[in-house]
């Protein structure tokens, strides 16, 4: 079973033409997503730059398809929010120590399962803190009223 879902893995992996440049549109064939989509990560993740021709037409570069297919990984595979993809492409990967044999067979998922899994509970916490550590709107105040009765004769408007 492990070597199925494997094998299909592998297979799932888009291969990247040898190319100097690609077109949005080729990148998005690449990655499986809209063209939209990708300008909206342009917008979200300053890791991702293509050059831009003297026409405008963006150019990506290897690098930014690579890109592009890790922002698609963290935010459709492994259910990151944009935010919390953001931070784990901005920290980078962290060199993980060598693992034992011993201690790989005691866990029943991979520890890169177990790691991937906190992050993104972190993740979606900040961001649920983000969003409880912004002031509440204040009702807006009432003015007082312009208009009040004389207080000694009860008259709207008192004669002098």
């Amino acid at each position: 079973m492990a070597s199925q879902i494997a094998r299909k893995h592998v297979s799932d992996a888009p291969t990247i033409p040898d190319r100097l440049y690609f077109k949005i549109g080729d990148v998005a064939r690449i990655c499986g997503v809209e063209t939209y989509v990708l300008r909206f990560w342009e917008t979200q993740f300053p890791q991702l730059k293509p050059n831009k021709s003297g026409t405008g037409q963006r150019l990506y570069r290897r690098r930014d398809v690579e890109m592009a297919l890790e922002i698609k990984r963290l935010v459709h595979d492994e259910g990151y929010t944009i935010p919390g993809a953001r931070q784990v492409l901005t920290q980078g990967r962290r060199s993980e120590p060598a693992k034992s044999p011993a201690a790989e067979s005691q866990s029943p998922m991979g520890e890169d399962a177990v790691a991937a899994t906190i992050g993104h509970a972190r993740a979606e916490l900040r961001e649920i803190a983000g969003m409880l550590s912004d002031p509440a709107p204040q009702p807006p105040r009432r003015r007082p009223r312009a208009s009040a009765l004389h207080a000694t004769t009860g008259e709207l408007f008192p004669s002098t």
